[in-house]
């Protein structure tokens, strides 16, 4: 019938310009699919698909990657240096680069493990692989190259993700996660501010809402708002009994000059003679049990509410160093006492 077609209206129902549309209609076929110019690149073809290191963008939920920023020098605000021993877990999602920093002062297999089942938890799942660096934890070297450790491979069926490793000598396979190590810096600015280990977890804790509310120099976009859209293609974690079984229950913490260890937001004594030392916690049912080597030196009752947890016993000794008039003292540390329980319950 010689009719046109009217190109505004199929440009706006199919969402292009409508001179695309009257180009087609008029017998364009579209970009050839081969090309016979040569390009001044050609001769270079080999030398750059040997060398060249593409950027490739992963699919939700796909991969994690993990790596250690390890032996961080830091001083305290009373000049007490931690070296050595403070090292933060770093879990980053490949699709949103949402993260996961804790605090850790090892880097043992146990550490590993648990990190990332607290990572899992956090991230509210477990992608389809995770990929590793060489980390002796998880790979072990042996003559015939390297093999992946059986109780890592064994975590890993049981939670449903697969283990990739970096190739050696080519750390650009997991860049993502270097690249967030960088904001590990954020610390440096905290030399010298903070009181103790409980101080510099809340720091790293406040670092990793910063990370993940920040917008990703590579996408564009806020990483929170990727991590919504990510989170749906994790998969489940696994039941409580098979996740509980990799938990190891037995913790370590340092006695701090008021005679007390932080366990999960709140802090229990112990004989101020453990001051500066290294003690076992251990929960049984309801009880925090606190060991030195093989030695129970103090059960508290688990506690949410209440934030400072002194034994007597252990509260008046410390304060016996402090008080010359040993008459009084046993009128001085209740009243004390009495006084920082309606203090923390206000």
């Amino acid at each position: 019938m010689e009719i046109k077609p009217n190109f505004s209206e199929l440009a706006r129902e199919y969402g292009v310009d409508r001179r695309t549309v009257k180009k087609y209609y008029e017998g364009y076929e579209g970009k050839p699919k081969t090309r016979n110019k040569q390009s001044k690149l050609d001769k270079y073809y080999d030398e750059i698909k040997a060398s060249g290191h593409p950027r490739f963008e992963t699919p939700a939920g796909k991969q994690a990657q993990v790596d250690w920023k390890e032996d961080i020098k830091l001083v305290s605000r009373y000049g007490e240096e931690f070296v050595v021993n403070v090292n933060v877990f770093n879990y980053k999602l490949g699709y949103s680069r949402y993260c996961y920093f804790e605090y850790r002062k090892a880097k043992t297999q146990q550490d590993v493990v648990e990190c990332l089942i607290n990572a899992f938890k956090a991230t509210g799942g477990v992608p389809e692989e995770i990929l590793f660096d060489n980390m002796k934890t998880v790979v072990d070297i042996t003559n015939e190259g390297r093999k992946i450790n059986n109780k890592i491979k064994a975590f890993a069926n049981d939670f449903g993700f697969k283990i990739r490793l970096c190739k050696p000598r080519h750390s650009y396979t997991k860049g993502k996660v270097e690249s967030s190590n960088k904001f590990i810096d954020w610390l440096l600015p905290y030399n010298g501010e903070f009181e103790n280990e409980e101080d510099l977890i809340k720091i790293i804790d406040e670092i990793n809402k910063k990370v993940n509310q920040s917008t990703n120099q590579s996408t564009g976009i806020q990483t929170i708002i990727l991590f919504q859209k990510e989170k749906e293609y994790l998969s489940p974690l696994p039941s409580n009994d098979i996740i509980e079984s990799y938990m190891n229950f037995e913790q370590k913490a340092t006695v701090h000059k008021d005679s007390m260890i932080y366990y999960k937001g709140s802090r229990y004594s112990v004989p101020p003679k453990y001051i500066n030392k290294t003690v076992t916690l251990k929960t049984v049912e309801n009880e925090l049990h606190i060991y030195f080597n093989t030695d129970l030196i103090s059960v508290h009752i688990l506690s949410v509410i209440k934030k400072v947890n002194y034994h007597e016993s252990h509260y008046r000794e410390l304060m016996e160093n402090l008080i010359k008039n040993r008459e009084d003292i046993e009128q001085i540390c209740t009243n004390n006492l009495n006084e920082l329980d309606k203090l923390l319950h206000r």
